[in-house]
């Protein structure tokens, strides 16, 4: 269906409604004008079947371009005849003007709308025997200004729908990049993860095979414990990639509470039983994002995994504070320490620090290190979180 374009006016809520109100009332007072002077004949039934159509079409959605226009046509000619009949009738061209130019395309509108115009005029002259340049220059010249303030709305209206659907569209390509980037990202997190665990395991598995191999006939004690090291090492590795394909799941958790429970699950799963480990929490959230959730739990996995394969601790300390907006994590370990100022951006203690500063910047947040050799590691997250997340 050809389904017709509101236009301008079509921002001003209920005015087609208005409209044809005004159009009755303005039918009704000329009408009970005509009747106290003259016959009612067929005044009176053009006159309801003016204002049936009227409200009529106030009331139909959605609208057709065909029936506006048809609906148009008929109800200038209904008011043009009425008009002839009863000058007082004129009156009505004012709101039906609007009516038009709301139906009909353009320029049609507008030049029906000079029409009516035309049609008040001759309809004015007729009631004075003198001649009145008013009568002319008046009507003719309330509709041209109607008509150019109408046009020039209506293309400022369209100026601007064409402005928010090039903004709509541009939102939703940005939607999209972001999407893409998104996806970007994950990747990437998947491949620190698994080059940073599974796949160093394997390189030593490797390396271990290939040395009990050449060592086999020569020094078969030696060969066999290269073997139960790569077992060892094997069944280490089959862990890590369960726990990789735990974290591609989305995690369950939706409140601070939870995120604790999972922090302290976490951290009972990856600190061996000769480290002690304490959790402390201060505040509450009551609701928390995915991308949050998910970067606390990576940035409290890799802290651990550092303190427990190079720190040498024998004590890690996990505290968790919601602030009012922003969040604060701090694992803190008993360790060898090491100098921040020697690490390499690509990371040198294992799964790596950049890792640990990577994860907080895809949440908007930042990761500070604070060690020395000898008293230990500080690992620090702040990450803003949102009100309503």
């Amino acid at each position: 269906m050809d389904q017709v374009r509101r236009g301008v006016l079509g921002a001003v809520g209920g005015l087609d409604r208005w409209l044809a109100g005004v159009t009755a009332v303005f039918v009704l007072a000329a009408t009970v004008r005509y009747i106290d002077r003259h016959d009612p004949g067929p005044v009176l039934a053009a006159a309801v079947v003016l204002t049936i159509a009227v409200v009529w079409w106030a009331a139909r959605h959605p609208r057709q371009r065909a029936v506006d226009v048809a609906f148009a046509m008929v109800v200038v000619a209904l008011w043009a005849g009425l008009t002839f009949a009863a000058p007082s009738f004129a009156w009505v061209a004012v709101p039906l003007a609007f009516i038009v130019l709301r139906s009909l395309p353009q320029p049609s509108g507008g030049a029906v709308v000079l029409a009516m115009a035309l049609v008040v005029v001759i309809a004015g002259s007729r009631l004075s025997d003198r001649f009145d340049p008013t009568l002319i220059v008046g009507p003719l010249g309330l509709a041209g200004i109607a008509v150019a303030a109408y046009h020039g709305l209506q293309r400022e209206s369209e100026r601007r729908q064409s402005l928010l659907d090039e903004l709509t569209a541009a939102q939703e390509l940005l939607a999209a990049e972001q999407r893409t980037v998104g996806a970007l990202r994950e990747r990437t997190r998947l491949a620190r993860e698994i080059h940073d665990s599974v796949g160093q395991g394997l390189s030593s598995i490797v390396l271990l095979l290939d040395a009990a191999r050449r060592s086999w006939e020569s020094d078969p004690d030696r060969a066999r414990e290269n073997v139960t090291m790569a077992e060892g090492s094997a069944r280490h590795e089959l862990v890590e990639v369960r726990r990789v394909i735990g974290d591609l799941a989305p995690a369950d958790i939706h409140t601070g509470e939870e995120l604790v429970g999972a922090i302290d699950a976490l951290l009972r799963r990856d600190a061996p039983p000769e480290i002690e480990v304490e959790l402390r929490v201060d505040g509450d959230r009551e609701s928390l994002a995915p991308g949050i959730v998910h970067t606390v739990l990576a940035t409290v996995r890799g802290a651990v995994a550092n303190s427990v394969e190079h720190a040498r601790a024998s004590r890690i300390v996990v505290t968790l504070v919601f602030h009012p907006g922003r969040l604060t994590l701090d694992v803190h370990d008993d360790g060898r320490g090491f100098d921040p100022a020697g690490v390499g951006a690509a990371g040198e203690r294992g799964r790596g620090l950049s890792g640990l500063r990577s994860r907080a910047e895809e949440g908007g947040g930042e990761v500070m290190i604070e060690s020395t050799v000898g008293e230990g590691t500080t690992v620090s997250l702040h990450l803003p979180i949102e009100e309503d997340a």
